[in-house]
């Protein structure tokens, strides 16, 4: 269990029950600790000591979710214990009681074990609560901290779908299991998907969106329903993870932990393992890594062999990301959390939804568009906007040259203009990367923007090269704006920081002198926006239409 609770939600100390303010005193524990930290999730409690966590399950009930009684909280307990060994054995340590010792409630490992029970079995006398022990993990080396920091490679991740693929190998399969993801089972899912998220139109997705996205997900089903049965006839709807993303995943010095898979319904966690896999895909293109769900994928298929996997897994991404944006939508809903909060949640939504759509949006032939003009015009929010409008994925140089560096992304490096990671070396590393990202996903489809300078000639030549290669459509969006309002955005980003992009006006002034005018595609496929008469998001669409994308 990760070792930072600062993320979850807190509650004032007097209002928590008097069970979970007797376990933030340190003497409650078995083991010798000076520090007890509370962490909060909506259906648990987080006790954080310098070596264990200690899980209590909140008593609540939400249909899908029922830890209504001391039973099934003791039953479920057992099931996180015993599902989650299958994968991580040395985190998941032991189901531990809570009893009352003269008024005070303390951790007790050795009074009547709730093992044995399940919901509506006699309850033990003793235990008033119990709780799944975990080995604490750094939190500094979890997935999402590694990725926010650059430090997440692809050998990092080429391990982990070694790991998910052996786990899927040795996860149960039976005919009740399969009937989860069964061509029906599926068509449920996504039909419940829709109708729970119609009200959100207009909130945190577009009609446009909702409607493409039924109508891929509701195709797709129709078109092939060999396939699903193939996967059922095959064994691979299994007992899997159900929740795999990256706040689940540690990489510790003993090797990768994968922890919290689904214990509080079978319905969520029997699935084909390609919706599982295509969990932590989806997650690693949200968060912009499109190289890295591209190694972990190629280490899983070669791993697993499942060579039929590929012909679900633009759908199951899809169906994976439309999901988060819903649960992130069911926040509008909730009278306890402040409109701040419902406006963050609205934006996460809306996030997840524009990935959704990207994957419903595929066409063939895909489209291979790449920005081009100097630093400060606009190029990466105008690509940003095309990409959220069309469902394109977007490879941004800034990204790439910085995870080629290993720096966090919004690190700021005032490197000379040739120099360091913006070397002639390090440039052309940086677009032969993006070029091969590029190709990868345009072989399975899926259309994309290239987010950079492009100021040389040879480098959009190679683009074109790359477009006729993957039998794509190749069109250029420039970027243009006055050179004084260039400076003005360049200041103010520089003092802001927080930016992928180190662009100075220094570097402005040079890469004047190199930017190659473009010539190599007709006017017809080279589209010109001034970004200082059209916000991105108008650009974006002016560009979209002269594609003939929208």
């Amino acid at each position: 269990m990760t070792a930072d609770p600062s993320s979850n939600l807190r509650a004032g100390i007097s209002s928590l029950p008097p069970i979970i303010q007797s376990l933030l005193d340190p003497s409650a524990y078995p083991e010798l600790t000076e520090s007890v930290e509370l962490g909060q999730t909506h259906i648990s409690y987080l006790f954080f000591t310098p070596n264990f966590v200690y899980k209590v399950k909140k008593p609540v009930d939400f249909g899908f979710l029922d830890f209504s009684t001391l039973e099934k909280r003791a039953y479920y307990c057992q099931q996180e214990l015993q599902l989650n060994r299958r994968i991580s054995p040395d985190v998941y340590l032991d189901v531990v009681s809570i009893v009352d010792v003269n008024g005070k409630y303390v951790i007790d490992e050795g009074v009547s074990s709730p093992l044995t029970l399940r919901p509506g079995s006699a309850r033990a006398e003793q235990p008033v609560e119990y709780a799944v022990k975990m080995r604490r993990l750094p939190a500094d080396r979890m997935a999402k901290v590694l990725l926010e920091s650059n430090q997440l490679t692809d050998d990092m991740v080429r391990d982990l779908g070694r790991l998910i693929a052996d786990f899927h190998q040795r996860a149960e399969t039976s005919p009740e299991i399969s009937s989860y993801s069964s061509l029906e089972g599926v068509s449920r899912n996504i039909t419940e998907n829709f109708e729970q998220t119609e009200k959100y139109i207009g909130q945190s997705i577009s009609e446009k969106q909702y409607g493409r996205i039924k109508e891929y997900a509701l195709g797709f089903l129709k078109e092939n329903s060999q396939l699903f049965q193939r996967r059922v006839d095959s064994g691979r709807i299994k007992d899997c993870h159900g929740d795999l993303h990256l706040d689940q995943i540690c990489f510790t010095d003993e090797g990768v932990r994968v922890i919290d898979c689904i214990e509080f319904t079978e319905r969520f966690r029997f699935c084909d393992v390609a919706s599982d896999i295509a969990f932590l895909a989806m997650d690693l293109e949200h968060n912009g890594r499109w190289d890295l769900s591209i190694a972990l994928m190629y280490e899983y298929l070669a791993a697993s062999g499942d060579t039929e996997l590929k012909d679900l897994l633009v759908f199951y991404k899809c169906y994976r990301a439309y999901v988060r944006g819903k649960v992130e939508s069911f926040r509008l809903d909730d009278p306890h959390i402040s409109e701040d909060e419902k406006r963050a949640a609205a934006l996460r939504a809306s996030h997840y939804f524009d990935l959704s759509y990207a994957y419903a949006s595929r066409s063939y032939p895909p489209y291979l568009v790449i920005t081009a003009g100097m630093v400060g015009t606009g190029k990466s929010a105008v690509a940003e906007e095309l990409a959220s409008e069309t469902g394109m994925a977007v490879m941004a140089s800034d990204m790439i040259r910085k995870a080629l560096a290993g720096v966090p992304p919004t690190e700021r490096h005032y490197d000379t203009y040739s120099g360091g990671m913006y070397s002639p070396e390090g440039s052309q590393k940086t677009y032969q990367k993006m070029f091969r990202l590029a190709k990868d996903l345009l072989k399975e489809g899926q259309s994309v923007i290239l987010d950079a300078t492009f100021k040389k000639r040879e480098d959009r030549e190679k683009a074109l090269s790359l477009a006729i290669e993957a039998g794509a459509r190749l069109w250029t969006v420039e970027c243009v704006c006055p050179e004084e309002i260039v400076k003005k955005r360049l200041e103010q980003r520089e003092r802001k920081g927080a930016s992928p992009s180190d662009g100075r006006w220094e570097i402005y002034e040079r890469d004047k002198k190199d930017y190659a005018p473009l010539t190599e595609l007709p006017s017809e496929r080279h589209i010109v926006v001034d970004t200082s008469k059209l916000g991105p998001r108008d650009a974006a669409i002016n560009a979209a239409k002269g594609i003939g994308l929208i």
